[in-house]
C-alpha cells in the first residue's frame, strides 16, 4: 500500500533534498512539494494526506501553526535546523522530529515509524483507549488489549515504552507489544515507583537501568533511550541518588 505525503519547506535546497530521499521509499506517494505553510494548508484542506514532512521555522505560517490549524491532522514529521523546537513539537503529538541536515537513514526511520502507526490504526479500527483494562498498582502485572486479544504482562518484564502518538510500544527482553493507550495516559496508570518518564517519547522501568549518562539511559538487554536534562535530574533524585554508594559514611 502507498501513503500520500506532503513536503513543506521554504528553503529550495532543503525541499529538493527531502524530495530526493522520499522518492527512494516505494510506499510513499509525494502529492506536492510546498514552499510555505499557507500553500500546504490549502492542499490539506481538500486532499487526503497521510504524512507531512514539514520545516518549522517558515514565514507567515510556521510548521507548528500549520499543524495546530488542522482539525483532522495527518501525521507530522518535523525537519528543522533548530533542536530547541523538539519539546514543543512532541507536546503537539508530532510523530517525529529530525534535525537538519536530514539523512536518508533518519528519514527512513521516521517514515517506517509513521507507516507502522498507520497500519496499526487500521487494525484496531474504532477501538479507543477506554477499551483498555485499567492498570493498577495492587499486583505485579497488568492486562492490555491488542489485536489478538487481551494480554497479561508483568511490570518487571517491561523494559521501556515508546510513544507512537495515540499508541504506545512496550518492549520486553524478547518481544514488543503495541497498545492503543498514549504515553501520557500510561504514565498516569503505571506504578510511579517502577516507571519514570525520561523523554517526551519514552518511559523506562527503573529496575532495568544499567548505565546513566548525560544524554542516554542504557538499559538491560542492550536497549538505549535518550534522556532530557530535566528528566535526568528527576530520575537521579527519585531513584538513583539514594542508592549511590558513598565514599564517606555519615
Amino acid at each position: 500500500m502507498t501513503y500520500n505525503c506532503l513536503i513543506v519547506d521554504d528553503n529550495e535546497i532543503e525541499r529538493d533534498a527531502i524530495e530526493m530521499h522520499l522518492k527512494k521509499i516505494p510506499s510513499l506517494n509525494i502529492l506536492a512539494v510546498c514552499s510555505n505553510g499557507i500553500e500546504a494548508s490549502q492542499i490539506l484542506a481538500s486532499t487526503r494526506v497521510d504524512i507531512v514532512y514539514s520545516d518549522i521555522d517558515m514565514p507567515e505560517l510556521s510548521g507548528m501553526d500549520l499543524m495546530k490549524s488542522l482539525k483532522k491532522q495527518p501525521l507530522f514529521i518535523f525537519i528543522t535546523s533548530y533542536s530547541e523546537y523538539a519539546a514543543e513539537s512532541f507536546n503537539l503529538d508530532a510523530l517525529d522530529f529530525i534535525v537538519k541536515p536530514a539523512t536518508f537513514e533518519r528519514i527512513l526511520k521516521a517514515t517506517n515509524k509513521a507507516i507502522e502507526y498507520l497500519e496499526l490504526k487500521k487494525l484496531v479500527g474504532k477501538e479507543t483507549s477506554q477499551d483498555e483494562q485499567p492498570v493498577g498498582e495492587e499486583d505485579d502485572h497488568f492486562f492490555f488489549r491488542e489485536t489478538k486479544g487481551i494480554t497479561k504482562l508483568r511490570y518487571d518484564d517491561v523494559i521501556y515504552i515508546e510513544s507512537m502518538g495515540d499508541f504506545s510500544k512496550l518492549f520486553t527482553s524478547t518481544d514488543k507489544h503495541v497498545i492503543l493507550v498514549s504515553l501520557k495516559n500510561l504514565e498516569k496508570q503505571l506504578p510511579a515507583k517502577l516507571f519514570a518518564r525520561v523523554h517526551k517519547q519514552y518511559i523506562i522501568n527503573v529496575n532495568h537501568i544499567a548505565t546513566l549518562t548525560n544524554h542516554e539511559v542504557h538499559l538491560d538487554h542492550n536497549f538505549t533511550v535518550p534522556i532530557s536534562a530535566t528528566n535526568r535530574q528527576e530520575l537521579l533524585e527519585k531513584s538513583i541518588d539514594k542508592k549511590i554508594l558513598s565514599r564517606f559514611l555519615k
